[in-house]
């Protein structure tokens, strides 16, 4: 996986969520009515999902429930002819030609436009190049500047206490290209840490590890009455659930394209820039595909307007052509459905994991808010003791359930709605409890 994939390894904190305790043999009516009801009740929700229709347009094993799509999507079919096409002909053929023929040089911003309905924004606003982390510099650096254009006092950097690592490292090394300090404070005590001072505010849309969804409208007015800047993090949100960045008003946005968006492996990611920063923007990684004149070979670097100044340098064609083609599975499906689909999926998840793992020799304890406004489209099971996590989560791999774990304790099931079904959760559940000597 890539290295916002399995290299997701942090303290878990004891988030509040909801209880599941605790399957059974594989056939489900040796368990009793209750599994028998499940098993029933999932079988009526696939033939009922709206949805459903859309997992024929990825490439999975049947013997396998594939719930790591948090850490790397599942193969759209349609990638593979393309990768062809674009290796044989345009690269093949074509040559040197295809930067004109074939697209090549517009790309960033052409699959920008695709993606950019899928977060909530307008076009000319998003731009896809480069790996999350490299966005990521870009925006903080970015939002800093122009928040110390008019208030060069303007020295913090408020950093979600719980975020991915690398956000982090990322923060520390925009703070000292800006003369700034960075400050990490739980997402719930930022409304207090604003102030004066601060410059921008990085925040995860969805914690990584317990699955929970930050209340992204409020945080980013709160940043705003402060005189701060937003830049949001939506690596476990874009493609699972809405987000709407221009509705609220969210100034940078950055997020990978492998998990949700079904990219494949170290697929680019996207950079968001609201229109009315962006002449504003001063990237601090100037390149010369970011030139209001790249071919010009000018010594002095004059930046492009629009989306077209979060770019660097060139692109990689053969992975953001493999974007290209697995983006186009979005066609005619609105992520309102998607994130229905993903609170139904999740519910019965955790009530399939109550009935199936409850009273086993290893507990589980869902890490993952029960309220719907607060979950993301993951749920994170705590283990009991936390050092069984790791054997478990490989017992499933060995019996075809796919999830990961996170130290210390964490076992990790991403529901992507275009693909997972039901019987996915129900069978991943009850799998689950066999593992761990759940009811019977």
């Amino acid at each position: 996986m890539s290295d916002r994939g399995s290299a997701e390894a942090a303290d878990a904190p004891a988030a509040e969520g909801s209880a599941a305790e605790g399957p059974a043999a594989e056939d489900p009516a040796a368990e009793g009515p209750a599994a028998e009801a499940l098993a029933a009740e999932a079988l009526a929700l696939d033939a009922a999902d709206p949805l459903a229709a859309l997992r024929e347009r990825f490439v999975l094993d049947p013997a396998t429930v594939y719930l790591d799509g948090n850490s790397l999507g599942a193969l759209p079919k349609a990638v593979e002819a393309r990768l062809a096409d674009v290796v044989s002909r345009e690269w093949g053929r074509l040559r040197i030609r295809s930067w004109a023929e074939s697209g090549w040089w517009t790309m960033p911003e052409r699959v920008g436009e695709l993606v950019a309905p899928l977060v909530g924004a307008g076009p000319g606003q998003v731009v896809v190049s480069d790996s999350t982390s490299v966005n990521l510099l870009k925006a903080l650096v970015g939002a800093v500047r122009i928040a110390q254009e008019q208030a060069p006092d303007r020295g913090e950097l408020l950093v979600d206490a719980a975020t991915f690592p690398t956000d982090g490292y990322i923060a520390e090394s925009a703070a000292r290209l800006t003369g700034c300090t960075v400050r990490a404070v739980p997402p719930e005590e930022v409304h207090a840490a604003l102030g004066p001072r601060t410059a921008a505010v990085l925040l995860n849309h969805v914690d990584y590890r317990t699955g929970e969804l930050r209340a992204l409208p409020a945080l980013t007015s709160a940043a705003h009455a402060a005189g701060a800047l937003t830049v949001w993090d939506l690596c476990h949100s874009a493609g699972a659930l809405p987000v709407d960045l221009d509705a609220h008003g969210v100034d940078f946005a950055v997020g990978c394209t492998y998990k949700f968006l079904n990219g494949g492996p170290g697929s680019p990611a996207f950079l968001y820039v609201r229109g009315a920063l962006q002449e504003r923007f001063d990237s601090p990684l100037p390149g010369w595909n970011s030139h209001a004149d790249p071919f010009a070979m000018a010594p002095d670097y004059t930046p492009a307007s629009g989306a077209v100044r979060g770019r660097v340098g060139t692109p990689d064609i053969l992975s953001m052509a493999a974007l290209e083609s697995a983006l186009g599975v979005w066609d005619e499906v609105r992520i309102q459905d998607v994130r229905a689909k993903s609170l139904a999926l999740t519910d019965f998840f955790l009530r399939c994991v109550a009935a199936h793992a409850a009273g086993g020799a290893i507990g589980v304890r869902s890490l993952t808010p029960a309220e719907h406004a607060r979950r993301g489209s993951q749920i994170a099971l705590l283990c009991d003791p936390p050092e069984q996590a790791e054997p478990v989560m490989e017992e499933l791999i060995a019996r075809g359930v796919v999830g990961d774990f996170r130290r210390p304790g964490v076992l990790r099931f991403g529901f992507t709605p275009l693909y997972t079904s039901f019987r996915d959760a129900e069978r991943a559940a009850r799998v689950l409890g066999e593992v761990i000597g759940g009811a019977r």
